[in-house]
């Protein structure tokens, strides 16, 4: 025991005589998942990956700043230049001074881009009642964009295959927008807890996925043109959901945790009905009681056999706690589903 002890002081007082540069190389030969684990070895490896650029600037300058954010990191040198900006800035509300707001960008492992927006919270309350509309249009690979919000840089080296949107408001959404027109890798999108989002655009016809949407309450209408969508993720409100018929997608994995119900009180069985053909060849589902009885029963023959979910394999299940019938909902459904093979039930 006294050796191990030594050695391994010794290692790590090695370590801690070397400059942050030469640290910073010894993590460059290290494979992603190896280099990350040395932020765990003491607080200065820690101090080395949580390295924060600060930088202030206007609303109207995020989009060049991530830019040269993201062209100057380095994914082979991740240490070399710092993987979380904090950018300040101001705008100007009417008849109100001006305010200054926070965002706080994180590149993360596996090509991740991580937009906070939150920080704006406790400054822009008014921006919390606002209701906004957002447009995310991805380009394609062969469309050569004549205006770019964000210039690419060829010298980078990071691309961004995953992004995070959190708590974007009304005054940063055309930003978003525009970030987001020039990901032309993007294959999976998050967005959360963006209150005031009324309606969603999302068109991707070559790279996405994956999407998923979590706690935007006030989302009402979501449009969708994404052909190539295999995963989609939504907790919330029920919204009204429309794919475009040159734009149809199967979805594999479609996780509808619609529990707190439909956004509107006129929302139909008819109104489902696209929804429902883009999970009907899944392989795993998350499904609410509710949403079976109310919208797919009444919109599938049960006489005819004619509905079934043949792939389905697995399948969540989130019942009602005030109904004492529930079990015979999840019967009905079971009945459409002769390929499952795993079950899971929560009560919602």
């Amino acid at each position: 025991m006294e050796v191990t002890t030594t050695t391994t002081t010794t290692v790590e007082g090695m370590f801690s005589t070397l400059p942050d540069e030469i640290l910073g190389s010894i993590v460059s030969f290290l494979p992603k998942e190896s280099a990350l684990e040395t932020s765990l070895i003491s607080k200065r490896w820690r101090q080395l990956w949580n390295q924060v650029l600060v930088a202030h600037g206007s609303l109207h300058d995020i989009p060049g700043v991530l830019a040269k954010f993201l062209a100057n990191f380095e994914e082979h040198d991740p240490l070399k230049h710092p993987r979380m900006l904090q950018f300040h800035y101001d705008h100007q509300q009417e008849q109100e001074q001006e305010q200054d707001s926070v965002l706080m960008a994180t590149i993360a492992t596996n090509s991740k881009l991580l937009l906070d927006f939150s920080a704006s919270d406790d400054i822009n309350l008014k921006e919390l009642e606002t209701h906004y509309e957002l447009q995310l249009i991805m380009p394609q690979q062969q469309y050569n964009m004549a205006y770019q919000q964000v210039p690419s840089s060829p010298s980078s080296t990071f691309l961004v295959k995953t992004l995070y949107l959190k708590s974007v408001r009304v005054l940063t959404s055309v930003v978003v927008s525009s970030i987001v027109s020039n990901l032309e890798h993007l294959e999976s999108l998050v967005i959360s807890d963006c209150s005031g989002l009324k309606s969603l655009f999302i068109e991707s016809e070559s790279k996405l996925r994956k999407l998923t949407i979590l706690d935007c309450l006030h989302l009402k209408y979501l449009h969708l043109r994404t052909s190539k969508l295999k995963s989609f993720t939504y907790r919330g409100l029920l919204p009204r959901i429309w794919v475009w018929p040159e734009s149809h997608f199967n979805l594999t994995h479609a996780k509808l945790d619609f529990r707190l119900g439909p956004i509107s009180s006129d929302f139909r069985p008819e109104d489902f009905d696209e929804s429902l053909l883009t999970i009907k060849n899944s392989q795993v589902l998350t499904l609410c009681q509710w949403t079976f009885e109310a919208l797919i029963w009444p919109s599938i023959s049960p006489s005819s056999g004619s509905f079934i979910f043949y792939k389905l394999k697995e399948l969540y299940w989130i019942g009602s706690h005030k109904d004492e019938n529930s079990i015979n909902a999840l019967v009905s459904f079971l009945k459409l589903c002769p390929a499952l093979e795993q079950l899971s039930f929560a009560v919602g």
